[in-house]
C-alpha cells in the first residue's frame, strides 16, 4: 500500500512537472539560457578582475594576504591590467553566446575552459580564492549535468566558434608574451616573436629556443598550453565530425530521398502506439505526414521520414513543422493534458487548421472539449460500448459506434 502511494505520488509529480514545463515553455530556453548567462557572468568577472575593479571586494571576502584571484585560467598576475583574465573573459563571453543556440562546440569549449580553470586553481602555482574555486566547481558540475541538452552540430557554427576560439587564444598568447617579455630567455620584444612563441606553445611543439624563466612567465605558459589543448581538442572534432558523418551517410545511404516538401500535410503529435499506427495508415493512403515526437527514434523504427523532435505544444516546434501549410494536427499522445495544449497551440498558430484530440481518460472529455478541437477521439468509450453490446446480445450499430468514437466539434 505504501509503495503504491509512492508510485502514485511520483506519477503525479511527473505530470505536474511536464505541465509546468509546457506552461513556461521551458524546452525553448532551459537549460541553455541559464548556463549561457552563468558562463557569460564568469567571463565578465574575469574582465573585471583583470582590470582590477573587483580586487578590493574580493580581498575583503577572501583574505588580506591574497594578491591576485584565480578567476580564470592561470590565476596569473602579468601586469598591464592582467591580460590573462581579460583574454579568458572575452573567450568565455563568446562561448556563452554560442550556448544560447545549444551549440555542442560551445558547450565543449565551456566545459574544457572551466575544467582547466579548476585544475589550475588547485595547482601549486596558483594563488586561488575560495569563493571563485566554489563557483568554478559548481559551474563545471552544471555543465556536465546538462551535456545532453547541447546537441546542435552545425558545420558553419562549429567553424565560426572554432576560428573565434583560436583567434582569441592566439591573441591572449601574443599579448601575454609581449607583456611578460622580460620573463623569457631570450626576451620577447617584438610582436613577431610573441606570435611565434604563442603558436609554438599552443601546438605543444616546444622547440626550446624561447623558454620561460620567471614564475609569472611559467604560469602564463602553462595556461596557454592548457588553452591550446582545449581549443584544439574541441574545435577539430567539431569541424571534422560533421564532414565525416555526412560522407559516411552518403556512402551508406546514397539513394536516400531529400527533405519532404510540407504542403497540405498532416501533423501527428505523439510517441505512443496510436500515433504510430495513425501515421502508418495515413502514409499508406498517400498522405504527407510529419511526426512530432519528444525523442527521435532509431532510423529503422521511424514511421515517417519527416520527423520533428520537440514539444508539440510549443509554438516554435509547430512552426518548424510548417503548421501554416498543414491540413490537420492530430494530438494523439497518451497524456490528455498534453493533447489539450497541442490543440490550443495549433489553433493559435493556424486558426484554419483542423484539429483532432485523443482522449485516454473519459473523465477528461469535458476538459478537452473546452479547447474546441474539430474532433474528439474517445477510444475507451468505443471499447466500452462494443463490449456492452456484445455481452447484452444487442446488435452492433456502426453509426452509433462512430458517433461515440468521434465527437465532432
Amino acid at each position: 500500500m505504501k509503495r503504491e502511494w509512492f508510485d502514485a505520488e511520483r506519477v503525479w509529480l511527473r505530470k505536474e512537472q511536464k505541465r509546468l514545463e509546457r506552461m513556461l515553455h521551458m524546452r525553448a530556453w532551459f537549460p541553455q539560457v541559464p548556463l549561457a548567462l552563468l558562463v557569460g557572468a564568469q567571463g565578465l568577472l574575469h574582465i573585471l578582475l583583470g582590470s582590477g575593479s573587483l580586487r578590493p571586494l574580493l580581498h575583503a571576502i577572501a583574505s588580506p594576504q591574497i594578491s591576485s584571484l584565480a578567476g580564470g585560467i592561470g590565476s596569473v598576475h602579468i601586469g598591464a591590467g592582467d591580460a590573462s583574465h581579460i583574454g579568458i573573459g572575452i573567450l568565455l563571453i563568446v562561448v556563452g553566446i554560442g550556448m544560447l543556440w545549444r551549440s555542442r562546440l560551445a558547450w565543449m569549449l565551456a566545459f574544457m575552459l572551466t575544467l582547466a580553470v579548476v585544475a589550475l586553481e588547485f595547482s601549486p602555482l596558483a594563488r586561488a580564492s575560495r569563493p571563485l574555486e566554489i563557483f568554478s566547481i559548481v559551474q563545471l558540475l552544471l555543465l556536465l549535468s546538462a551535456r545532453q541538452a547541447f546537441t546542435r552540430a552545425s558545420l558553419a557554427t562549429a567553424t565560426l566558434f572554432a576560428l573565434t576560439g583560436l583567434t582569441l587564444t592566439l591573441g591572449y598568447g601574443t599579448l601575454g608574451a609581449l607583456i611578460l617579455g622580460d620573463g623569457f630567455q631570450p626576451h620577447i620584444t617584438t610582436a613577431i616573436n610573441a606570435v611565434y612563441f604563442a603558436v609554438e606553445t599552443m601546438s605543444t611543439v616546444g622547440y626550446g629556443d624561447i623558454t620561460p624563466v620567471s614564475s609569472d612567465a611559467r604560469i602564463f605558459t602553462i595556461s596557454l598550453i592548457v588553452l591550446g589543448l582545449g581549443v584544439f581538442a574541441t574545435a577539430l572534432p567539431a569541424i571534422a565530425g560533421p564532414l565525416i558523418d555526412k560522407r559516411l551517410m552518403n556512402l551508406l545511404q546514397p539513394r536516400r530521398r531529400g527533405k519532404m516538401k510540407r504542403v497540405s500535410h498532416v501533423i501527428v503529435v505523439g510517441d505512443g502506439p496510436l500515433a504510430q499506427d495513425t501515421a502508418r495508415a495515413l502514409l499508406a493512403r498517400g498522405l504527407l505526414v510529419t511526426s512530432i515526437v519528444a525523442q527521435k527514434p532509431p532510423e529503422n523504427e521511424q514511421n515517417t521520414e519527416d520527423v520533428v523532435v520537440g514539444d508539440g505544444s510549443d509554438t516554435e516546434t509547430l512552426r518548424h513543422a510548417d503548421i501554416a501549410k498543414a491540413r490537420a494536427v492530430l494530438a494523439l499522445s497518451e497524456d490528455d493534458s498534453y493533447n489539450a495544449f497541442v490543440v490550443l497551440a495549433a489553433k493559435e498558430m493556424n486558426p484554419e487548421v483542423r484539429t483532432v484530440a485523443a482522449v485516454s481518460d473519459t473523465r477528461n472529455t469535458g476538459r478537452l472539449a473546452r479547447t474546441r478541437p474539430d474532433v474528439l477521439l474517445t477510444l475507451p468509450l468505443l471499447g466500452g460500448e462494443m463490449l456492452a453490446m456484445a455481452l447484452s446480445g444487442e446488435q452492433i450499430q456502426t453509426d452509433a459506434l462512430i458517433t461515440q468514437l468521434l465527437k465532432l466539434g
